[in-house]
């Protein structure tokens, strides 16, 4: 069965056009449509035949079937540990010799745990900046999360912005917590989302490009 649209523009009902003719239009979000079968008026957004046409131009929307699931993440941030920990050992390798010979001599010196704090501490910032810079480009988030066909989004479906993605991964504190519940979180909840998703409003999703 073939649908037909009709357009509200300027406040005047416009239309019926096919699914075609939409599809050549330069809609929007935000566009008001009104299926020909229906009487309600709704954002182009909530129209799932839409989503193709929306992922075309950048947005994907988190919905139902493609939130991605506890085993996916983890999969991305094993990756991702990877490529953090050999660029690390790389630009600190004076640093991890240290460590190493630390615990070699079985080291349980103040000094000793300096060190490993500063490595720790190093990791993790070096961790919030990879992330958050990569979630606020095209990619929608990390290396390990392109190569697992994952992005970040917001409730629309957009790419997060630069400080808002910094929020997004400093907020993992919060899900690191009493044996990284805050992670766990995603095992369970209706829509996938560890803690710091929830508090800064993000979704991971699976892409189909």
């Amino acid at each position: 069965m073939i649908k037909n649209y009709y357009i509200l523009r300027n406040s005047e009902r416009t239309g019926p056009f096919t699914f075609t003719e939409m599809m050549q239009m330069d809609i929007d979000l935000d566009t008001q449509l009104q299926r020909e079968s229906n009487q309600k008026w709704q954002n182009a957004s909530e129209l799932p035949e839409f989503n193709y046409y929306f992922e075309g131009k950048g947005f994907y929307f988190p919905t139902e079937d493609n939130l991605a699931g506890f085993w996916w993440r983890l999969l991305a941030y094993a990756i991702d540990s990877v490529i953090l920990t050999v660029a690390i050992m790389f630009f600190a390798s004076d640093l991890f010799m240290e460590i190493y010979k630390n615990q070699q001599a079985n080291d349980t010196s103040y000094d000793a745990l300096i060190t490993r704090l500063k490595l720790n501490f190093i990791l993790f910032l070096t961790s919030i900046i990879y992330n958050a810079l990569l979630e606020a480009t095209p990619m929608r988030g990390s290396i390990g999360k392109r190569i697992c066909k994952l992005a970040v989004v917001d409730a629309d479906g957009k790419r997060l912005s630069l400080p808002r993605a910094f929020l997004r991964n400093v907020g993992k504190i919060l899900s690191s917590l009493v044996f990284c519940v805050g992670y766990l979180n995603i095992l369970w909840d209706d829509h996938r989302q560890a803690w710091h998703d929830y508090f800064a409003k993000t979704y991971v999703i699976i892409r189909n490009r």
